[in-house]
């Protein structure tokens, strides 16, 4: 069973997309009323690493990606309704094979 949101109420959308690795990843920044943060996005058929600040939950809403903590030897696929944490200060390799994987992306703490 899905606990992955399919949409979000009471929002402010940032317009200015976040674009990285020359446009094959792209999100848009939504604020909540208790000013926490999520972001939206696509990720393009690619491999890509991602550093992280803070912890990260990243739920996989539509779409397929094979994800690689840092420190890791092995990935694990994840699918629509499936999520991974990424701990603060660390990094990630996702990629998707064909199509597009569709993710929200919560900060943790």
């Amino acid at each position: 069973m899905s606990t992955n949101p399919t949409e979000f109420r009471n929002v402010t959308a940032i317009a200015k997309a976040n674009v990285y690795f020359d446009g094959k990843v792209v999100s848009h920044t939504l604020i909540f009323p208790d000013q926490t943060k999520k972001t939206i996005g696509l990720i393009y058929p690619g491999k890509y690493h991602f550093s992280t600040d803070k912890a990260e939950r990243m739920e996989i809403i539509a779409g397929a990606c094979s994800v690689k903590l840092d420190g890791q030897t092995a990935g694990s696929g994840y699918t629509a309704g499936q999520a991974f944490e990424v701990p603060a200060k660390s990094g990630f390799d996702i990629e998707v094979p064909v199509g597009l994987c569709e993710y929200v992306c919560s900060f943790l703490g």
